[in-house]
């Protein structure tokens, strides 16, 4: 079920007025289902939660970046880090990466950390689960040269 676009714009500022309220210099971590705030010295912007990948529905459709989804790209939804936010993927189970945009929002009720495409579920090898436990490390808003 799609959002009305006030409801999207209304979760947006939502969602952006709560990263404006964090002090500078604090980082957050999830990790099972809650966030934990990490002290500044040792921030290195690390989050752990569950992740999970889209369904072939949304192929086609427009993300919250106005990009057009596509099942092959290496991006993601995620709802704790600003669009457009390049990150480090972890499977924990097998020690897998991925680099991915994050281009798209989750369900606000959505307690997944992450939603990857297939393209990145299959290459963090989590195809016939559905779901895995991971790892994100922030790299910045720069594209990393892979």
């Amino acid at each position: 079920m799609k959002l009305p676009l006030y409801r999207q714009w209304l979760f947006l500022l939502i969602l952006t007025a709560g990263f404006l309220c964090t002090p500078a210099g604090e980082v957050y971590a999830q990790q099972a289902d809650t966030v934990k705030k990490v002290s500044p010295s040792k921030s290195k912007k690390i989050f752990y939660g569950m992740a999970s990948f889209y369904a072939n529905k949304f192929n086609g459709r427009k993300t919250a970046t106005g990009e057009i989804f596509s099942q092959g790209k290496l991006t993601c939804a995620c709802n704790v880090l600003p669009l457009g936010t390049w990150i480090k993927v972890t499977n924990l189970r097998n020690g897998r990466s991925a680099i991915v945009k994050v281009n798209d929002r989750l369900h606000p009720k959505m307690k997944r950390i992450v939603d990857l495409t297939r393209a990145a579920a299959v290459k963090l090898g989590y195809i016939s689960s559905g779901l895995t436990r991971v790892k994100i490390e922030v790299l910045g808003k720069k594209a990393p040269n892979s």
